[in-house]
């Protein structure tokens, strides 16, 4: 039995332990009481006894063997559908020469020799490890973007089932969401299904799977959500992204396990393990599995990121930036050009152009979802498909307005939403 979960529901079986067995001591001096029978008193008797034993069970399930029912239910039936992703590349392959006659060795003289070396060809070797979880029969899986973004590398899927080893197809990667989807060619594969993060709760107990290091296939860790709609930046000596609306979990996530999934007791993934922090322990995060679906969808759909598009450069306003600008507002999204004076603040054509909005009005709410720091504008349109009609609460010259618009396909350039 984990012991961490133990340790949690310490007190809750101590209770319902010593709780069934006052209740059999209770159920004996009655049955002593009973000894000279008569067909009322064993009436009584069977009623009361009866009763113990429905409270008796219920406390039983509830407090000493539900969880780890579920979770051991959950692992067995998910790991199959958890991945390893293996990265390989080719890397110069060195051999070391000799220096006859000790040329150009300023310690020739004193007889000594300096190893020398030269490239010979190349070799592959891996390099690195993540985690993934197919999502169909046909073999898509999902992964984080940062697990596959050397484009020059080799990925490589190792099946839990019957540890088979598959080539990897990059599909297509979100980077600004770290969601990537890759293609293995392979059928009748298990998968895992999405659930609604919308619906989880705080204190609500999770299962993480994954690669654990990039060496302990299919490592499994439990815990609970610990917070929800975090905002975060992670990264690497590579760079840095923003991720907000994260779920944060005290489930232990190490590197490898980045792209494994998240799931409730139900066994569906509520989130994509993402990153974990460097500065405090047991403290992780997970990608929301309705974000992600989205994503995924539209790459197996169409094969490349399609996003819903507004056609606004902007930036979120806070109170500090408020005072600063004389901004009637502390919250939205302030439609702005760019910092070079050239870059239009407005996209010519764009869905925001046909519905009127102009620079310097400022975005309030998109369908009734105020924009702030924890809901800037483009997490709150990554939610939205192309040809939807959402409507904009725009503040224009001191007036609140609504407005109706409709969005398109993201172009190529990442400049605006």
């Amino acid at each position: 039995m984990n012991r961490e979960w133990l340790r949690q529901h310490r007190a809750a079986f101590v209770v319902g332990f010593f709780g069934a067995l006052v209740c059999q001591v209770i159920i004996a001096v009655v049955a002593v009481g009973l000894v000279t029978v008569s067909p009322l008193r064993m009436e009584v008797y069977a009623q009361f006894r009866s009763i113990i034993d429905r409270v008796v069970r219920e406390h039983t399930v509830v407090d000493s063997s539900g969880q780890h029912s579920d979770v051991v239910s959950v692992v067995d039936s998910a790991n199959p559908a958890v991945v390893s992703i293996i990265i390989s590349k080719d890397v110069p392959k060195m051999e070391q020469i000799l220096n006859e006659g000790n040329q150009n060795n300023p310690f020739g003289i004193f007889g000594l020799s300096i190893p020398q070396y030269r490239q010979n060809g190349t070799e592959e070797k891996e390099i690195g490890g993540g985690s993934g979880f197919i999502v169909s029969d046909d073999g898509y899986i999902v992964t984080n973007a940062h697990v596959v973004s050397d484009k020059d590398a080799k990925y490589t899927v190792l099946l839990n089932d019957d540890e088979s080893k598959h080539d990897a197809t990059v599909v297509a990667a979100d980077e600004t969401l770290d969601i990537a989807v890759l293609k293995i060619d392979a059928s009748h594969l298990p998968f895992l299904e999405f659930g609604d993060s919308d619906a989880v709760k705080v204190g609500q107990s999770v299962v993480a799977i994954g690669n654990a290091l990039g060496q302990f296939r299919n490592t499994v860790s439990v815990g609970v959500i610990s917070g929800l709609s975090r905002s975060i930046t992670a990264g690497d000596r590579s760079g840095s992204e923003v991720l907000p609306d994260v779920l944060q979990t005290d489930a232990a996530i190490n590197p490898g396990n980045s792209g494994g999934p998240l799931l409730d007791l139900a066994g569906r993934v509520i989130g994509v393990n993402v990153a974990t922090s460097s500065g405090g322990e047991s403290i992780s995060f997970a990608l929301p599995s309705n974000m992600v679906r989205a994503t995924v969808d539209g790459i197996r759909e169409n094969g490349r990121v399609i996003q819903a598009y507004l056609g606004v450069r902007y930036v979120m306003i806070d109170a500090e930036y408020a005072k600063a600008n004389d901004l009637p507002v502390n919250d939205g999204a302030l439609v702005r050009r760019g910092d070079d004076g050239k870059t239009l603040a407005v996209v010519p054509g764009s869905p925001a152009d046909k519905a009127g909005i102009e620079e310097n009005d400022i975005i309030l709410a998109v369908d009734d979802v105020l924009l702030d720091e924890k809901h800037p504008l483009y997490v709150v349109l990554r939610q939205k498909v192309v040809g939807d009609t959402v409507t904009l609460k725009v503040l224009h010259d001191g007036n609140e307005t609504s407005v109706s618009v409709t969005l398109a396909e993201r172009p190529t350039s990442p400049e605006e939403e």
